[in-house]
């Protein structure tokens, strides 16, 4: 393979592309370890993507009118009530969700793949495959009714696999992931609930990773619940929702215990509420859900096509100029279908070190590890972890050829500065930059 030296003067080869919406903290100036400061490269919108400019104006407007939410007498109570069900309502609408299906509300994809895990009705069987995320497979690992099968060379293998156990007729419910994050590759979903249902099982969807760049609608597509997560959705304020059919979970026990799940308690007797408030117990989290929604309904106004053209142009340009380095190995870099996920190795050099010499040296901050999904990077190769770089509405192509210049300048003349670990994580052993606690002013307004 021929070399090829990537720098800030010669970025990879393409137009360029700016930023698809506007994102808080765009432009944000982050310190170097050598001294001085540079506008923050944020290749990580896979593990938190920042808030939408729309969002943040949105939860502006919301936050003075602030207070409790149902039940209460008070008119601004009233208003928080009508702006947490319009938030259900709109989540819904975004999802295609029908009229008998319902809107959870919960604090992530995590809480809700948890929360649907405790619904299954007892003794029926659980099908998963070893590829997921945490979140969508110890919910359900942690069951001797579920079966976990192992992923195959690509999605379509896996989708394969997947589809000729369900063939067997033992298993209720199909769990998979929209879009991995380590790969970004992309299940062929409507055809995995065709399969689903068809041997009489049901299919609920991880979408933490696929809704921030594909639609999805439950209806359209064949999909029973679909859980997603705020922070991945640009709504990074600590909220989610599981969306889907309500009769498992109007029969299972409420996921909490608490006030606004009930209809009366007694002495010795509870009648738990239906519905959402069913699993919505204590005072639910209404900036979160209104966020979430207008996250929704701001992606939901992009004009078609525009959202697949942004990303697959992004992953384009990572994919081929990664490509082009001795040096790099780029995990799986032409998929089927993928979202703007690229996981990628300097062989030699550990993944932590690398992630911490984007940071220190180039202000570009990516994720290293094995992504929350141990099996299926272990199964990558990637026992001793990778560097992923995640793009998002708020990329532009002078990011990811920031990037690309620097594992350049990586895996030709090395680092300018000298790294090690220190309590097990790695960064330059001389560090101009300030602790990451006392970067910000302290809540009393002066410096940490």
């Amino acid at each position: 393979m021929t070399t090829t030296t990537l720098s800030p003067s010669r970025p990879c080869p393409g137009a360029a592309h700016g930023p698809l919406l506007p994102v808080v903290g765009a432009g944000t100036r982050v310190p170097l370890a050598h001294g001085g400061e540079i506008p923050y490269a944020n290749l990580d919108n896979a593990a938190s993507a920042p808030a939408l400019t729309a969002v943040a104006d949105r939860v502006a407007q919301v936050l003075p009118h602030y207070a409790s939410v149902h039940r209460g007498a008070g008119y601004l109570s009233r208003v928080s009530t009508a702006l947490f069900e319009q938030a259900r309502a709109q989540v819904g609408a975004f999802l295609g969700a029908g009229p008998d299906d319902v809107v959870v509300f919960t604090r992530s994809t995590t809480d809700a793949l948890d929360l649907l895990s405790r619904a299954v009705p007892a003794g029926a069987r659980v099908l998963v495959a070893d590829v997921e995320h945490h979140a969508n497979l110890l919910p359900w690992q942690r069951s001797a009714r579920t079966t976990v099968v192992r992923g195959g060379a690509d999605a379509g293998e896996t989708a394969d696999l997947l589809e000729a156990e369900l063939a067997t007729g033992r298993y209720a419910l199909l769990a998979v992931a929209g879009a991995s994050n380590v790969t970004g590759e992309v299940l062929p979903l409507r055809r995995l609930a065709r399969a689903a249902h068809a041997a009489g099982a049901r299919i609920a969807v991880d979408g933490a990773q696929l809704l921030p760049h594909r639609r999805v609608d439950l209806g359209r597509d064949g999909i029973d619940w679909i859980a997603l997560s705020g922070h991945k959705l640009y709504a990074p304020f600590g909220a989610g929702a599981l969306v889907g059919r309500r009769d498992w979970l109007d029969a299972a026990e409420p996921y909490l215990a608490g006030g606004g799940a009930t209809l009366d308690v007694g002495h010795d007797a509870v009648r738990w509420a239906s519905g959402p408030d069913r699993h919505e117990a204590g005072s639910p989290n209404v900036v979160g859900a209104v966020a979430l929604a207008e996250a929704c309904a701001t992606l939901a106004a992009l004009p078609a096509g525009a959202l697949e053209a942004h990303e697959a142009a992004l992953r384009e340009r990572l994919v081929t100029g990664l490509g082009v380095l001795d040096g790099v190995h780029v995990v799986r870099p032409h998929p089927e279908d993928a979202v703007g996920v690229v996981t990628f190795t300097v062989p030699g050099h550990p993944a932590s070190a690398v992630a911490a010499y984007l940071s220190a040296e180039h202000g570009v901050g990516v994720r290293d590890g094995r992504f929350c999904a141990h099996r299926f990077a272990d199964a990558l190769g990637l026992a001793e972890g990778g560097l992923r770089a995640s793009t998002g509405v708020g990329t532009g192509s002078d990011e990811v050829d920031r990037l690309l210049a620097a594992v350049a300048q990586f895996v030709t003349t090395g680092p300018a500065l000298e790294y090690g670990t220190t309590g097990g994580h790695w960064g330059p052993l001389t560090d101009a930059r300030p602790a990451p606690e006392s970067f910000l002013p302290s809540p009393g307004g002066g410096r940490g």
